[in-house]
């Protein structure tokens, strides 16, 4: 399957950058979550905050999703590691669905890999994204 171009904006990628510089601080090559963020931050087109199309998902983006596999929807806020509650629908950029998520288009499907298996998540609808509302350094 073809990896689909995945948009993340400049503000992001600098923070996410900035995540990445302090997990090698702390030798994280053992962490396949990061390795998976590095991946899709390597690949991603970078776009400013302001010109991010109001359809793909950035940090802070609360998004419903469907898995495909279960037929299940899902609704979360996709945040940092320090910001995650799973018990408030806040999961982590480093969480396989949270990086999977991460720059893509309603409409586009996401592979991510939990340990059982692969899961197959929609992106079904964008309920909140902070740079649509105006909020371009969330």
């Amino acid at each position: 399957m073809k990896e689909r171009e995945i948009n993340i904006t400049n503000f992001d990628y600098q923070r996410l950058k900035e995540l990445l510089k302090v997990a090698k601080e702390f030798k994280y090559q053992d962490r396949n979550d990061l390795k998976k963020l590095e991946n899709e931050l390597a690949r991603a087109m970078i776009v400013d905050s302001r010109d991010v199309p109001p359809n793909v998902v950035t940090m802070n983006c609360k998004v419903e999703l469907l898995d495909l596999d279960k037929n299940k929807k899902m609704t979360y806020t996709l945040v940092f590691p320090s910001e995650a509650d799973i018990s408030q629908g806040k999961i982590s950029i480093l969480a396989p669905i949270g990086t999977a998520i991460l720059g893509y288009r309603v409409g586009d499907t996401a592979i991510c890999q939990v340990p059982a298996r692969q899961r197959r998540i929609k992106i079904q609808r964008i309920l909140y994204q902070p740079e649509a509302s105006g909020d371009y350094h969330q």
